[in-house]
């Protein structure tokens, strides 16, 4: 008999381990895989006004140091935007904090490229940018994944 009991208080502790690895894995709050994220540097903003790339002006990103990015930003229709208004925000959705700095667009360059300076991760793992664009055309953000 005691023998039985073990093995039914086994199973009852696995059981429970498994609803709960399965409710952690199917909350609302979980991130994807980081291999599943979509880390394209061109997206379609998300109310579909503008279509948005974005470089880093160094060929490695590292952890800690600032970087400087164009954000290329063009109307649906294809046309370099010139006269937008950029602001810049971020973070680490599985750590819900922000960005350490306080980046911020810094000069139009032409041709619907715009410099973004002050851009410092401060850890590994997975990171938004998300921009903010302002245009005659209308308002609305576009957000990058990034994996360090």
């Amino acid at each position: 008999m005691a023998l039985k009991s073990v093995w039914l208080y086994a199973l009852a502790v696995v059981g429970l381990m498994l609803a709960a690895f399965g409710a952690f894995v199917a909350s609302p709050g979980a991130s994807p895989p980081q291999a599943a994220l979509d880390q394209s540097r061109t997206r379609t903003s998300a109310a579909g006004l503008y279509v948005a790339s974005v470089e880093p002006q160094v060929a490695e990103i590292r952890q800690g140091e600032l970087h400087a990015w164009i954000l290329t930003v063009k109307t649906a229709g294809g046309s370099p935007l010139d006269d937008a208004v950029i602001t810049v925000e971020g973070g680490m959705p599985d750590h819900n904090h922000g960005l350490p700095t306080a980046p911020e667009m810094t000069q139009s360059l032409g041709g619907g490229r715009y410099l973004v300076e002050g851009i410092k991760f401060s850890m590994t793992g997975w990171w938004e940018l998300k921009f903010g664009i302002s245009a005659p055309a209308g308002t609305d953000t576009v957000t990058f994944n990034l994996v360090l």
